[in-house]
């Protein structure tokens, strides 16, 4: 084990600690940190020079004066004094700390110190940590004792989120959940890794703000998905509000939610969009069932309310499974007259017999083939008449499958909670939201997420312009440059009427009048080239592509997620139309074609209103080649762009290329 990884052991599992500011008074923060600590089953040490006991325990004037050598120390003290106290306990040998407060203005000093001494350390700015399994309570502020206990590891950014989510009273618990705050030394990375070396651990759970080392970051949710074990990640800063906001915060800032989205897909990890659909994807997957891939399916007690979930399931891309002949027919031969065996299924007709023909209904579903995970969606409400037939049927089917299943509610509010906690307790998760609890269904529907490794055999290269992309095999239109109109002219010739002039001088030309197409005649193409002499004598001369659809093609260097590759409408519409695709790179054409598919533009590419279909997998393999341009280049250029990559029948060339190298 790497030092790096015993010490955040040693952190995480602390068998002995030292509460630094401990207090009896009342309400206190040192107070509460003496309670939290006391909870679990470390030693604990108490540190204050102004008492002698607290709480009837014998309390030091420093952490010198302990008599072992201590796992953890716990710093609730203000700044003023952080990094005198983190430098005793480094001085003592103390392995790890917990960092409370801010560290405002001294976040380096802290992180220099704290790796110089080889300290792993939770924070700045964050509520501690608590290891369920390994009773370790290392907070400042007071949770509920006991904690709900299971199988996810949590990791969060927010403090007020990691209090929510401990008294969430959901269908799922923690072996570990810590409030990581700034991460100044240890990072997400460091928390996936201790929680992959808990065979307990099942779920991840992370709710982050930006991502920190980011290599590491990868290669932990890659171990993750190796080992079968689902990683759910909420990311918030996605706006430019909320990217503003989390810099202010904690000092960094967050990347675009597509690029999360992006090193989710290349890493296997589950995204998700907001709290509800976070808590409600942990839920169905802490319930332990895994699905067999397909869609999903849902049973109704409501006309109106199953149109709504097919119309919601539609706008999340969530499919509802098409059901085999065996099982129309075993759910037909139990419906009411006028009631048609579809998916999703509204089964409510006289109310006769409820319980058994709700119950026929989720098992012949949850047993079809093509049935990822069925759902009997119904609000839960508290029945007045003590009917339980909903309830009643869905645990009657649990007992009789592995397959999975859940109930979908409508209305949090509304649901009856001695119900849901009864359901919950026989493992069936009750799923607060119809949009939040779709997104859950079809996550759990979809995972495993296929992860592409393609393999790459970098080749990178100091051409630029047309030459680079000519050197990843990318075809380009014949281009010459020319700095006079008699250089402009002889390239014409060179390259045979007709041909495009465009100007050298800048970036967006066809905005300022810098491009000329179908230029057929040396009396044409003096005429274009005094056109734009107002913007300098530097010139382009290009072979005219054939007619086609205009795609952007390119990859960009984000300061926090490194090279990402984007697939865009191209031409002048990149900028209004911002339909765009964004992935991580190396790309395998199978990930390549799904950047491609998911543009909004790709009916042109199919052939739109009569027009030829273009060649699509010439296009992707452009898209391939910049995934290994962007592996190879990412500490060459910021930006590299094809734009447009016109895309027709004949194939895809690329006409204009803009590139961004590293100041």
């Amino acid at each position: 084990m790497s030092a790096r990884r015993a010490a955040v052991a040693a952190m995480l599992g602390a068998r002995s600690i030292a509460v630094v500011g401990a207090s009896p008074r009342d309400g206190s923060f040192g107070e509460r940190m003496v309670i939290e600590a006391a909870r679990g089953s470390a030693r604990v040490h108490l540190v204050n020079p102004r008492y002698d006991t607290i709480r009837g325990r014998r309390c030091l004037p420093s952490i010198s004066d302990i008599d072992e050598q201590v796992d953890l120390v716990l710093l609730g003290v203000a700044d003023s004094a952080l990094l005198d106290q983190l430098e005793a306990a480094a001085g003592a040998g103390a392995r790890s700390a917990v960092l409370f407060g801010s560290a405002h203005g001294l976040r380096d000093e802290v992180r220099d110190l704290a790796l110089t001494a080889g300290m792993a350390l939770c924070g700045a700015g964050c509520m501690g940590f608590v290891n369920i399994a390994g009773g370790v309570r290392a907070l400042g502020y007071l949770e509920p004792d006991p904690l709900p206990e299971g199988s996810i590891s949590l990791v969060t950014h927010s403090g007020s989120a990691f209090s929510t989510l401990l008294r969430a009273k959901r269908g799922f618990g923690f072996r570990l959940a810590v409030s990581s705050g700034q991460e100044l030394v240890t990072d997400t990375a460091d928390y996936i890794d201790y929680a992959l070396d808990d065979p307990g651990t099942r779920i991840i759970a992370l709710l982050l703000e930006t991502p920190r080392s980011l290599p590491r970051l990868k290669r932990a949710l890659l171990r993750a998905a190796e080992n079968d074990v689902p990683v759910v990640i909420l990311t918030v800063g996605g706006s430019p509000q909320g990217r503003a906001m989390v810099a202010a915060h904690s000092g960094a800032l967050a990347g675009e939610s597509a690029a999360w989205q992006a090193l989710c897909a290349s890493t296997g990890a589950v995204h998700v969009s907001d709290m509800a659909e976070f808590t409600d994807t942990l839920e169905i997957f802490a319930a332990g069932r895994r699905s067999r891939g397909g869609g999903i399916a849902t049973v109704h007690d409501s006309g109106a309310e199953r149109a709504l979930t097919a119309d919601v399931a539609h706008e999340l891309g969530v499919d509802f499974a098409p059901l085999s002949a065996v099982t129309v027919e075993a759910i037909g031969a139990r419906l009411d007259d006028g009631l048609a065996a579809t998916n999703p299924l509204d089964v409510w007709g006289t109310g006769a017999d409820t319980r058994n023909l709700f119950g026929t209904c989720l098992r012949a579903m949850s047993e079809d083939p093509a049935v990822a995970v069925t759902a009997l969606a119904v609000d839960l409400v508290s029945e007045f008449d003590g009917d339980t037939a909903y309830s009643d049927a869905i645990l009657d089917v649990a007992k009789e499958t592995d397959a999975p299943l859940a109930v979908l509610t409508s209305v949090p509010s509304a649901i009856d909670h001695p119900s849901a906690e009864q359901l919950r307790d026989n493992g069936i998760p009750v799923l607060e939201g119809v949009r939040s609890g779709l997104a859950a269904m079809g996550h759990l529907a979809a995972w495993p997420l296929r992860i592409d490794a393609p393999a790459h055999q970098p080749r990178p290269t100091s051409a630029t312009g047309f030459d680079l992309l000519a050197h990843y095999g990318i075809p380009v239109v014949e281009t010459r440059s020319a700095t006079t109109l008699a250089e402009a002219l002889a390239a014409a010739a060179a390259i045979g009427y007709p041909v495009v002039l465009k100007t050298a001088s800048a970036q967006h030309k066809s905005d300022i009048g810098g491009v000329v197409l179908g230029i057929g005649n040396e009396h044409a193409l003096q005429d274009a080239y005094a056109s734009m002499g107002h913007l300098g004598p530097n010139v382009t001369v290009s072979a005219m592509a054939h007619r086609g659809v205009e795609v952007s093609v390119g990859f960009v260097r984000d300061e926090v997620f490194g090279p990402l590759v984007l697939v865009a409408a191209g031409g002048t519409m990149v900028e209004l139309l911002a339909d765009r695709a964004i992935a991580c790179p190396p790309l395998s054409r199978v990930r390549a074609t799904e950047l491609v598919d998911s543009l909004r533009i790709r009916p042109l590419l199919a052939g739109w209103r009569g027009a030829p279909p273009a060649d699509v997998e010439a296009l992707v393999d452009v898209v391939v080649a910049f995934g290994h341009m962007a592996v190879d280049l990412a500490n060459v250029y910021d930006a590299v762009e094809a734009n447009p990559v016109i895309v027709s029948p004949r194939g895809a060339v690329a006409v204009d290329v803009l590139t961004q190298k590293i100041t």
